[in-house]
């Protein structure tokens, strides 16, 4: 079927084709061909050009591999003196080996089942704590998406708490310039003016609701900001402080010099550059703002035994929940990226973070020292890692023959460069830094313990006094620390996870291998071009292939996240508007059934939302649609229309839906959150939508790590390529461009490498057969649950998309058994629960990909359909309708061997409820979780030693 090139193509997908076969006959379809005919509007199909020229047939694994590493070669690591919130570390091997390249820790999904996510949970609940700790603030949640988002959010925040009537927001100019555009972009969007200046110069006769500091400031200036705190709270507003949690082991915690909260990125705890990420951002506050905070939070509560048990907490007051009312629509972090940072934190313990942030103020000191020799006097007396110099007319020549040895500074000003050391520079490097700017100095260069930290804000109270960052600091003891906590979790390498809208599909080793090469990782993402012509090869190749694949003439990699990818392709379409005159148009259409990043997105930038019905059969209802576009023409911004539908359904009106927009002036924004059922059958720009949001992390292979990192990049048509995002430091994006979006100007370039193989491999036939065994693998299931379980969903001719919706409202009704309780059965059987609840209360979400074997699809459905039978026995009054195996799940390794057994089933029913669980036994770590407790109790930092005992 494919060429021996494409061996790869039989490994990713699934079912075999004798399989396929046998599956085809029980869905009731002739071949994969005649399946997708009946599943797919023929009008999309008529309209949509085949894949091919920049995708190419597929490559082996090997020659994708060598591609790779070509274009690795083309990027030339630098010694990176560039500092701007970015720095070369050591990654410690026990992290690298044991979490970041251990599929167990890069394939589960966000820990919303949290009983099978304990281990990540924990982890988090580290990074929690080491970041309370070394910010001195109250609570942190579980990591943002990068420095300048986690600014921008928290200055929104700061709105949030004072009230937007008549605020503005303050930018000191110490800020990285990356920063100081994201909270620009975020602030235009709605309305806020946003003064930049030197914060020792404010006008308080203007009223603002937060003001941003960089501490220590961007050319490496150290300020004394509690004067300022104190005349901002007496003004009666926030102060944000973007702290460098290294500098934090040596320097007064924001916290406690009174910020109300503090930002940061965690990327020199042991994370690579990788031309800008992916990086863990941290978000500290004040209790009194946790409801308002942005992101995860992960808090402590107890199972139902009694026992400690880690959740995340409070997820009602998640920003995308609030829909319409959002100040954020951020609900994703990164965790995979927090749990290194954390673990990098636990490794070295207090003393050795400590120990390395003593040894790179050293280094500062050195050097300013030698620079003094050479006849550059540093231009501040206090500094932590960065020194500014006056270069004055030398500057060119300097940063030339810098980067001629390849060496890199930052240009500052024309007559002014800094420089910012690191945990791996070493005397030879500053040598050489010296005769950069003196050649033939020679300067002797000696250890020196020395900072030129200002006295009056050394550090004096305490960090990561937590046992857990005391414990674990030989390799064998943090093996198996990883290890231990690992062991709890359900990934992919245990079992399927079959979540709808979130496609847990293989992460193939061969895509992983390249993320941790040097020559991706060890580059500073505002690097020279002549230093990264590998990446951009590897950039513009993707944007091409993606481009193809869906039809779109441009494409912007820049955003972080799926809900980026939301909010920049709104801007983009706002900025269109704008553009034409039409400032009036601000009228967003969604439909009920639409995810809440979608209203939350169209919040940020200042639409108003107008709620679309959906029909009995879960479509978008189009005459109430035709209704609305024509009621607002006047001011119709855009549609926001996931497809297929959040109910999983191709709608066979999508080409009307869009027409009935564009007639009336607005743009369509689709969510791509299920382009799985479509690359390589039809392209979105073909058939009518104007931008679409790709997950990278989903239909192209990026791992979810957890709960991040994810990359949503956007695809959009000619007429609007002109306004994709910009960057202040790297030039990208249109024209017309919109304000940057994320701190890099390509987002997470380092997990590029992922969707590039992949798409390499696969080939243009392999992408479209992947395609057609999702939309088979659903079905399937879907036939063989739907005589226990009933689809609600199913498309014209009777077939659903690549996920299907299974209704368990009905059994509620009869039984009191609630989706939740099957949800944590299936815990037993081994599998993480599908997407319960959404869009539809009551009801389960079943996605199984293309890369789930016929094996796994069929021991799946046997578990939901011997959870059936359970719930027959309730209903037949077999069981107790209270004290049964749904009710009392999950069951615990202790809770089933103990001594004492008080349940009305036997143990041997709670844990082998199939005869192959006896040869390979998932056990949940804790019962069931009490989460009104958890959020009654918020304990949001790791507990006292005594609850460990």
């Amino acid at each position: 079927m494919f060429s021996q090139k494409s061996e790869f193509i039989q490994r990713h997908i699934g079912p075999k084709p004798a399989e396929v076969k046998d599956m085809l006959s029980v869905v009731g379809a002739t071949s994969l061909n005649d399946l997708v005919n009946r599943t797919l509007p023929e009008s999309i199909r008529k309209a949509s050009k085949p894949i091919g020229k920049f995708v190419g047939d597929g490559m082996s694994e090997a020659d994708s591999l060598a591609r790779l590493k070509e274009l690795a070669s083309a990027n030339k690591i630098a010694k990176s003196y560039i500092g701007m919130g970015y720095s070369d570390c050591f990654t410690p091997s026990v992290i690298l080996r044991n979490l970041i390249e251990d599929p167990r820790w890069y394939t589960p999904y966000t820990p919303y089942q949290s009983e099978v996510s304990q281990g990540r949970l924990e982890a988090l609940l580290n990074f929690q704590t080491m970041v309370i700790d070394l910010t001195g603030m109250e609570i942190a949640n579980a990591s943002m998406l990068d420095e300048a988002t986690s600014a921008a959010e928290a200055m929104t925040m700061s709105l949030a708490v004072k009230g937007h009537d008549g605020r503005s927001l303050f930018v000191s100019t110490v800020c990285h310039p990356q920063t100081i555009a994201l909270v620009k972009t975020r602030a235009e969007a709605i309305g806020i003016p946003v003064l930049v200046g030197c914060h020792k110069e404010i006008d308080w006769s203007t009223k603002f609701a937060g003001v941003l500091v960089q501490y220590p400031a961007t050319d490496g200036s150290i300020d004394d900001f509690r004067s300022l705190i104190e005349t901002a709270h007496a003004h009666d507003a926030l102060v944000v402080t973007a702290a460098d949690i290294m500098a934090l082991n040596l320097l007064i915690p924001p916290g406690e010099l009174g910020a109300d909260i503090a930002v940061g990125n965690t990327q020199r705890f042991g994370i690579p550059m990788g031309y800008g990420g992916p990086h863990a951002a941290y978000f500290a506050t004040k209790d009194a703002h946790k409801r308002l905070i942005p992101g995860r939070l992960v808090g402590v509560s107890k199972d139902a035994a009694g026992n400690r048990a880690v959740r995340l907490a409070m997820q009602t007051r998640e920003q995308h929940i609030r829909r319409d009312k959002a100040t954020s629509n951020i609900c994703t972090a990164q965790a995979l990226l927090a749990n290194a940072a954390a673990m990098f934190a636990v490794y070295h313990g207090p003393e050795g973070v400590r120990a390395i942030a003593e040894r790179i103020a050293a280094r500062a000191t050195q050097l300013a020292s030698g620079l003094n020799q050479v006849g550059f006097t540093p231009i501040h007396s206090n500094f932590f890692d960065t020194v500014a110099v006056v270069t004055g007319e030398h500057t060119d020549v300097i940063l030339a023959r810098a980067e001629t040895k390849g060496i890199n500074f930052r240009k500052l000003t024309a007559s002014t460069i800094t420089l910012s050391v690191d945990e791996t520079t070493s005397i030879a490097d500053l040598s050489a830094i010296l005769d950069v700017f003196k050649p033939g100095s020679a300067v002797s260069i000696e250890e020196d313990t020395s900072n030129h930290l200002p006295k009056s804000l050394l550090r004096t109270s305490p960090t990561l006094s937590h046992p857990v960052f005391n414990k674990y600091h030989s390799e064998t003891e943090m093996m198996r620390y990883l290890n231990e906590l690992i062991s709890k979790d359900v990934s992919l390498a245990h079992s399927m996870i079959p979540l709808g809208s979130c496609t847990m599909k293989l992460n193939a080793a061969t895509e992983m291998i390249p993320v941790t090469w040097a020559e991706f990782g060890k580059i500073h993402p505002f690097a020279p071009d002549s230093q990264v012509k590998g990446y951009k090869s590897l950039i513009d190749d993707l944007e091409g292939m993606l481009c193809e694949i869906t039809g779109f003439a441009a494409v912007s990699l820049q955003p972080n996240a799926g809900s980026q990818g939301e909010y920049a392709g709104l801007l983009v379409i706002r900025a269109y508007h704008h553009h034409r005159g039409d400032t009036g148009r601000n009228v967003c259409l969604i439909p009920q059934s639409a995810h809440g990043t979608n209203p939350a997105s169209a919040a940020m930038v200042g639409m108003k939302i107008v709620v679309i019905k959906t029909d009995g059969d879960g479509n978008i209802d189009i005459d109430d649609l035709r209704a609305k576009a024509e009621e607002y023409k006047d001011d119709l911004a855009a549609l926001m229309v996931t497809y297929p539908s959040t109910h999983g359904v191709f709608e066979e009106g999508i080409v009307d839906i869009c027409k009935i927009i564009h007639e009336r002036g607005g743009q369509v924004y689709m969510d791509g959150a299920n382009m799985n059922a479509q690359v390589g059958l039809c392209r979105p720009g073909d058939f009518g939508p104007d931008v679409c949001h790709l997950n990278l992390h989903k239909t192209f292979c990026i791992p979810h790590g957890g709960g991040g990192p994810g990359m949503g990049p956007i695809g959009v048509a000619s007429h609007l390529a002109p306004f994709l995002p910009g960057h202040p430091v790297v030039a990208t994006g249109g024209k017309e461009g919109v304000g940057a979006v994320s701190a890099a100007p390509f987002g997470s370039p380092s997990i590029l490498t992922i969707p590039y193989a992949y798409i390499k491999m696969m080939g243009a036939a392999g992408l479209k057969y992947a395609t057609e065994v999702a939309i088979l693998n659903a079905n399937y299931m879907a036939a063989r649950l739907d005589p226990y379980f009933p689809v609600l969903y199913k498309g014209a001719h009777g077939f659903v998309a690549h996920e299907c919706i299974i209704d368990l409202r009905p059994i509620k009704a009869r039984t009191g058994v609630e989706v939740e309780d099957v949800a944590k059965r299936l815990m037993d059987y081994g599998f993480h629960a599908p997407t319960v609840s959404f869009p539809v209360p009551g009801t389960m979400m079943i996605e199984p990909t293309e890369s789930e074997p016929k094996a796994e699809l069929d021991r799946f459905c046997d578990a939901m359909i011997s959870i059936h039978g359970e719930i027959m026995e309730i209903e037949e009054g077999k069981a107790d309708a209270q004290n049964n195996v749904l009710k009392r799940a999950p069951h615990t390794c202790i809770a089933v061997t103990a001594n004492e057994w008080d349940r009305p089933y036997s143990r041997e029913k709670a844990a082998y409820p199939v005869s192959g669980l006896m040869h390979n036994k998932y056990w949940a770590p804790v019962a069931r979780i009490d989460n009104v407790y958890g959020d009654r109790n918020l304990v949001c930092a790791c507990p006292p030693i005594e609850d460990y005992e």
